[in-house]
Order: structure tokens, then C-alpha cells, then sequence
């Protein structure tokens, strides 16, 4: 058992962790791009994975074509995607031949593939290809939408350090397909630094859409989008890589989506070209955050302790946001510059984690007490998901252009670290009762807590959460479709100590949390239990059903009970008041010159 704050190497990727996404309770997935990795699978390397928490052991698996800087996400049926990629390349990186496989690494052009998996526990699942897009994207973002279909936007052709004019793919679209691409205002006036946009969906239904400096909202139900303020201190997107997160949607904030940026880099009068010494500019310790449904401007927070480039931020069950991973000069990107370190952009790996507190006053937001360094560098090509344990799976960090372990100062990582939070080692609550499914609004279902996990003091009930939680598709600072909410809920003490928590469903808004697989918490006494893997909404692509939610029971407290109480000294609640929940309403906002939809 790991020890809480700390890290511990666990485990070998297979193939280096470009890509990672957590599929199942216990199997999280790893793709890479095409490259002379040591483990093979049907007689070429093996450049895609499956890896066991549990067993801390891994198998090979068949992404069948170049997933190079590719992209992902989850449809609502519970099916991962992984989209779009690189040419065929053969030793180096360099261009293969031919483009539709072959020696030596018998890898197919990428560009256009729908790589789908269907994820499992007996080992017997791989990546398969159907369909293609009708455009190449290589860096593009993929968020899933209301209805459980996905949204890919931006990209480019060919590739390279930044992208430009001759390439870019400045276009959104659809899977399953809505007709051809649409053209993006945003992403046609930021080049060169438009890839991997940074794209989330909002409550209101629009998605906020940022890029090189420029920020905007997208009405992709229209097809308008709406400038917003620009970007302040720093650019964000790739290869700046700045630290991205949808703070936790919650009761208290009546589900309102907050996106926090922190880290990136300005180069300042340095345009982005190769002639100059880019690994040693340092990067920017900014943090700002924008509410986009209920305002165009971004407001600064505190920043992070250092300069950071590439750093990750993952959502723990607490609502506490963990940064990890990245370096304090450069950006991301790799090559055969002479100022190289190796072939990487960047240097001066940042070792040490903080987490960032959004309750705590300002000027200590973010805080490393307790919390130990990592003996890893984590690079370009890191990624990190949360897992169902509450730990951190940490792996990746390859600014290689093929498998290179000797010799250079940042080898090709195949070492999969687990990071501890501070409640780790604490007995966790084991709550009874949680659901397989999850739906919008409708009937509440109720969790049985012992006195055990309510730590002998009923009291604890008050602060309990149920948090619902999708951990998103890692890669290159980004965790796509990473998000957080907590469900409303009371309680009802027992005599004996225990306690039942009164869960409503989500709000009766699927772009509030989109349809698909999740994990459900409980938190008590700040500790959270194992995540429980539900399905969110109708497991079908489509349109949800939505449902007023049914009023919850008063919170009630045995103690409160008369002596002619029932004998499980707790009135029944169907003879209890019952709780008003209060769930957002739409309304429309006038804002510059759009329309705005917001949730009060």
C-alpha cells in the first residue's frame, strides 16, 4: 500500500503512455505513436497498451495505424474513441514509403482513422477502425456532447513544431457524422498556435473554445461562435502547454462551469520559429480562470508556486485539484536543434506536485505540505489519470522521435508511477446502495453508511458528498472531458450511529455532465470512498431523458426523534418534509454582441 503523499514507480507501460485514458475499474489504456517500442504484437511494435491497476501488469494491443498526437474521448454507449494521428513513418520519425503498412513498423497513415474500443476486463478486446473522417487531423480535441456524440475540432495535416497556413485544419465535426466540417473563426485566425484547442463543453450548451490568445464561444447547434476576452499572461494551447480543468460543478455553485488555466508560456517579442534558445525560457506561473455562461472576462487566481510548462491537472474526489508533471523552462515539442537537450524543447523537469484548494484564502490556494517529489521526469509525452482507488496513475514523457533509453538526458519512459493523496492510507468509507445507472433528474436512491464510515461521528453526515466523475482522455496537458459534479443530497441518522444518504441524480441537464461511463464517490470526513463505475444517462447515443427531480427528504437526525419513535428510531420518510432541490434555469443573456444562454 502506497504511502500517502508520495510516489511509487509501479509498474512498465509497454508501450510510452502518449495517450492514456482509465476504461474500466481496473484496466487503464495507453497509446503512443508509431515507434521501435520493445514489445511487439502481431509482428510490428506495439504502440498501444492495456494495463491492469490490480496486478500492476500490462498486455500489447493493435492500434493498427499511426496514433501520433492523435485525440480522444468517450461516446455516450460507453465506447472510446481514438481519433486521428500521423503518416506512416519508419525509424526516426521519418516518412514512410509507403502508406498503407509495411516494413518496418507496418503502420498505416493515421490522419483520418476512427480507432474504436469497446474496454474489458478478461483481456480479450482490441482497438479496431471503422469509418474515417473526411478531413486529416493531426493534433485535434474531442469533447463529448450532450447527446453522448463527439465534437472534433482543429488539427492540422502534416505536423510540425507549430502549425501554419499551408496545413491547418482551422474545422470542427461531428462523430457520428452531421454533413461536412464547419469552419471555426477562432481557429482560423490563431495560427500558428491553434492545435489541440482547448475545448470544453458548457452547461448552457455551447463549448468554450481557447487558442493562441484568443478566446471564444461556440454555438455548434448554429454554427456562430462569440468572441470573448482574450487570454491574459501567457498562451495556453500547445506547445505552450499550460495546466487546463473544469473546476467541480456543485450545489453551491449551482452547477456553473469555471475552467482554470495555469502555466503556459510567453515568449514575448520571440516569435515561434527554431533559431533561438527556447528550452531555457521560463514558463509562466499564471493562473486565470473564466466563468464563459455567466461572463466573457478571465479573472487571475493564485498562481502556481513556479513557472510551469506541461504540467497536468487532475481532479481528485475532494474537489482538491492536483498539478503534476512538466518543467519549468521551454514547451513542449521535440527536434535536432542545437540548442536541444537531446531532441527536447524543454528542461528543467519540475519533481515536485502541489495542489490547488479553491476554498482556501487567497495567497494559499496552492500547498505541498506533506507532499513528496517524483525521481521522474515527466516531459513532453506525459499524461496522468485518476483512479478508482483515489491514487494517481502517472506515466509517459518521451520528447524522443523514436524509442530512444540511453544516452540522452529525457529516454523514452516506460515507468508507470502512482502518486498518494493525503487521505490514502485512511480507512475509506464503504457505502451500500450505489446504482449501476445514473439518469438526469427523476427519482433519488439512497446509501447506507455505517458508523464505521461515518468515523464514529454522525455528525459527518452533514459534510457527506456523492460526487459523479469521468477522469477524461490524457494527453499533452489535457485530460479531454474531465469533469466533476456533485450531486445534491440529505440524510437520515440511525440510532446506532449509521446513516442514510439521500442522493438525487444528476441536475436535468446532460451538458452538465454528458452521457456515458463514470465513477461514483462518497465523501465523508474528507475521505473518499473507492470509485464505483456507473453509466450516466441512457448508455445510447442520442437524446437524453430528462426528468424533474423528485424533492429529497429533510435531513433528520435520530437524536431529534420522540421516545415512541419507530424501533429503528427513524421516522419513515414518507412522512418526513421533504427538501427543495434547486436546479439551474436557463435564461439569456445579452453579452457583446451575442446571445448568451446561462444557468442561475
Amino acid at each position: 500500500m502506497g504511502k500517502a503523499g508520495s510516489f511509487e514507480i509501479v509498474g512498465d507501460s509497454i508501450a510510452s503512455a502518449q495517450q492514456l485514458f482509465l476504461g474500466t475499474a481496473d484496466k487503464v489504456y495507453f497509446v503512443d505513436k508509431t515507434e521501435n517500442n520493445p514489445t511487439s504484437v502481431h509482428g510490428h511494435p506495439a504502440w498501444a497498451a492495456e494495463y491492469s491497476v490490480s496486478s500492476n501488469r500490462g498486455r500489447p494491443m493493435d492500434v493498427v495505424t499511426n496514433s501520433f498526437c492523435a485525440g480522444g474521448n468517450v461516446l455516450g454507449n460507453g465506447t472510446w474513441v481514438n481519433i486521428g494521428g500521423n503518416q506512416g513513418v519508419t525509424y526516426g520519425g521519418a516518412t514512410a514509403m509507403s502508406q498503407n503498412g509495411g516494413a518496418p513498423y507496418n503502420d498505416p497513415d493515421g490522419a483520418v482513422s476512427y480507432r474504436f474500443l469497446d474496454t474489458c476486463d478478461d483481456s480479450k478486446c482490441d482497438w479496431t477502425l471503422a469509418g474515417s473522417m473526411s478531413t486529416r487531423r493531426w493534433y485535434p480535441s474531442v469533447e463529448t456532447l450532450e447527446d453522448g456524440s463527439l465534437i472534433i475540432i482543429g488539427g492540422c495535416e502534416w505536423g510540425g513544431f507549430v502549425n501554419d497556413a499551408a496545413q491547418t485544419n482551422p474545422t470542427y465535426e461531428f462523430l457520428p457524422p452531421r454533413g461536412n466540417p464547419v469552419t471555426s473563426p477562432i481557429l482560423t485566425n490563431t495560427l500558428p498556435l491553434n492545435l489541440y484547442p482547448l475545448t470544453f463543453l458548457l452547461p448552457s450548451g455551447r463549448l468554450l473554445v481557447q487558442a493562441n490568445w484568443q478566446t471564444a464561444v461556440l454555438d455548434y447547434q448554429q454554427g456562430v461562435e462569440y468572441r470573448i476576452d482574450d487570454i491574459p499572461d501567457a498562451v495556453r494551447t500547445y506547445p505552450a502547454s499550460a495546466g487546463v480543468v473544469m473546476l467541480p460543478l456543485s450545489p453551491s455553485n449551482n452547477w456553473t462551469a469555471t475552467i482554470m488555466f495555469c502555466g503556459g508560456t510567453d515568449i514575448g517579442s520571440n516569435p515561434w520559429v527554431m533559431n533561438w534558445n527556447l528550452p531555457q525560457h521560463a514558463a509562466s506561473p499564471s493562473c486565470v480562470q473564466i466563468t464563459p455562461d455567466l461572463s466573457g472576462a478571465y479573472v487571475h487566481v493564485d498562481p502556481l508556486p513556479e513557472g510551469r510548462t506541461m504540467g497536468n491537472l487532475i481532479l481528485l474526489p475532494t474537489s482538491q485539484i492536483l498539478c503534476l508533471n512538466g518543467a519549468s523552462t521551454g514547451v513542449a515539442g521535440y527536434g535536432n536543434e542545437s540548442w536541444a537537450i537531446g531532441q527536447s524543447y524543454a528542461d528543467h523537469p519540475i519533481l515536485a506536485p502541489t495542489i490547488y484548494n479553491s476554498s482556501a484564502p487567497a495567497g494559499s490556494q496552492w500547498s505541498r505540505d506533506g507532499l513528496a517529489a517524483s525521481t521522474i521526469p515527466r516531459m513532453y509525452h506525459s499524461t496522468a489519470t485518476l483512479l478508482p482507488d483515489g491514487s494517481v496513475l502517472v506515466a509517459g514523457s518521451n520528447p524522443n522521435s523514436d524509442f530512444n533509453i540511453s544516452g540522452v538526458q529525457y529516454p523514452t519512459e516506460y515507468r508507470v508511477e502512482k502518486f498518494y493523496p493525503a487521505y490514502f492510507d485512511k480507512r475509506r468509507p464503504l457505502p451500500s446502495g450505489i446504482p449501476p445507472t445514473v439518469g438526469y433528474g427523476g427519482s433519488f436512491f439512497n446509501l447506507s453508511l455505517s458508523t464505521d464510515d461515518l468515523f464514529n461521528n454522525t455528525e459527518n453526515i452533514k459534510r457527506a458528498k456523492v460526487v459523479v466523475m469521468r477522469m477524461g482522455f490524457s494527453t499533452h496537458t489535457m485530460n479531454m472531458g474531465q469533469r466533476l459534479v456533485e450531486l445534491e443530497t440529505s440524510y437520515t441518522t440511525n440510532a446506532n450511529g449509521s446513516a442514510i444518504l439521500h442522493c438525487s441524480g444528476l441536475p436535468p441537464n446532460p451538458a452538465i455532465f454528458p452521457p456515458g461511463p463514470a465513477f461514483l464517490f462518497v465523501i465523508v470526513n474528507d475521505v473518499p470512498s473507492f470509485g464505483v463505475q456507473i453509466m450516466v444517462g441512457s448508455g445510447q447515443i442520442g437524446q437524453q431523458q430528462v426528468q424533474p427531480p423528485a424533492p429529497l427528504p429533510a435531513p433528520y437526525f435520530a437524536k431529534d426523534l420522540a421516545p415512541s419513535a419507530t424501533t429503528d428510531d427513524k421516522k419513515p420518510s414518507a412522512a418526513r418534509p421533504t427538501k427543495a432541490v434547486s436546479w439551474p434555469t436557463l435564461l439569456i443573456l445579452t453579452f457583446g454582441t451575442g446571445l448568451w444562454l446561462a444557468l442561475f
